[in-house]
């Protein structure tokens, strides 16, 4: 499977690519901000598509050394966008978020941008101090005080779930690099409490905290899960049919983004939603197949870092979506109306593919006893 690993990762986010267009002709008709035009989000969505394959391609095509080269680049770049946000009128502020600047074709949340300067500063840094990656400062303290630099701004957006993503791709790129499992477990619980604890002294997140625990006391902010929850239940196994779906028309908020998993299960059913879940099951497997052929560290831990990245967001979007995880703001990889995310997503699988171009190459498999023949030599 190795050998095909990267041809059914390309097939799979060609599916999800497929979908996503699909179901946005289905959902985007009836959002409210689409300026009278039912294929305003669509249009939008498919040049934010043609711009993500550019940059896709242009990955593909760049040596992967050269992100380990200008790492701090990427990294200052983020810091300098992410602190934009809080200037007007470049910075805007949507539903209580500062996590959007205007770029004068559209918006761009660079939360995203920041999340491929903590996997370039990541990479480099476990490839660089190797040796002492496994002690407490130079394995623990310096990277993660270095990558707060980024998390800071971010949690200031009042952006937790990209922060609690950037912080789990982290944890799980120190412990491909070696780290104590100790002081993973340690920095992980942290974490969590650090996440509860922001959670519970934003009153927006609070109440969605509360909704999660009890929702019959919270309707009012359990609503958004509650009509995606109706959509799977009314969809079923085989669904409604494509644009046959009800939920979509204003009854569940932000449908053709950060919900439009229950459309899907709604028009589509259950069979389609299951091989979705699926699909992005075996993307984090191709993709970690690819990484661990990789030719370097440097390229070990990024491919690790990128695909962990896109599988960490689609498990946030499916389990909130569902009710198994409070809710929170982020769009399904591939599928979801937005820009940025798709244009960064495809930006780390050109990454992969560029990894997998320049791995090891692979030896084939012998038979024990062909290993440990010896040659008589004929007379």
């Amino acid at each position: 499977m190795q050998k095909h690993s990267i041809h059914i990762l390309l097939l799979i986010v060609s599916a999800l690519l497929v979908l996503g267009v699909v179901m946005l002709f289905s959902t985007s008709a009836f959002a409210q901000d689409s300026h009278g035009d039912i294929y305003f989000f669509v249009k939008r969505q498919i040049l934010w598509l043609g711009i993500g394959l550019g940059v896709a391609v242009f990955a593909a095509n760049m040596d992967y050394h050269f992100w380990e080269r200008t790492w701090w680049i990427w990294f200052g770049g983020a810091f300098v966008l992410l602190l934009l946000c809080f200037v007007p009128p470049v910075g805007l502020r949507i539903n209580g978020s500062s996590r959007w600047i205007n770029i004068g074709i559209g918006t761009l949340q660079p939360s995203e941008v920041a999340k491929i300067g903590a996997l370039f500063f990541l990479a480099w840094w476990f490839s660089k101090f190797e040796s002492t990656s496994q002690g407490f400062l130079m394995g623990f303290l310096a990277p993660m005080g270095i990558l707060g630099i980024l998390l800071v701004p971010i949690v200031f957006e009042v952006d937790i779930g990209n922060t609690a993503l950037i912080g789990a791709t982290g944890l799980v790129m120190l412990f491909v690099a070696g780290a104590a499992l100790r002081g993973l477990l340690l920095l992980g619980a942290l974490g969590v409490t650090g996440v509860f604890l922001l959670a519970m002294n934003i009153t927006e997140r609070q109440g969605r905290l509360l909704a999660f625990l009890h929702p019959e006391k919270y309707p009012n902010e359990f609503y958004q899960q509650l009509q995606g929850l109706i959509a799977f239940g009314s969809g079923g196994m085989s669904g409604l049919g494509l644009g046959e779906g009800r939920q979509k028309m204003l009854y569940t908020p932000y449908a053709h983004t950060d919900f439009i998993f229950p459309m899907i299960g709604e028009e589509l059913g259950l069979r389609i939603t299951l091989v979705t879940t699926a699909g992005y099951l075996l993307l984090c497997l191709c993709g970690c197949l690819v990484a661990t052929n990789a030719r370097d560290r440097f390229g070990l831990l990024l491919g690790f870092g990128a695909v962990m990245m896109i599988t960490f967001q689609a498990v946030v979007n499916i389990g909130v979506t569902t009710a198994l995880l409070p809710n929170k703001g982020m769009p399904l990889p591939f599928i979801s109306y937005g820009g940025s995310n798709l244009m960064v997503c495809l930006f780390m699988i050109g990454i992969l593919i560029n990894i997998h171009r320049q791995g090891k190459p692979l030896v084939p498999r012998l038979a024990p006893a062909l290993l440990t023949a010896k040659i008589q030599p004929r007379l």
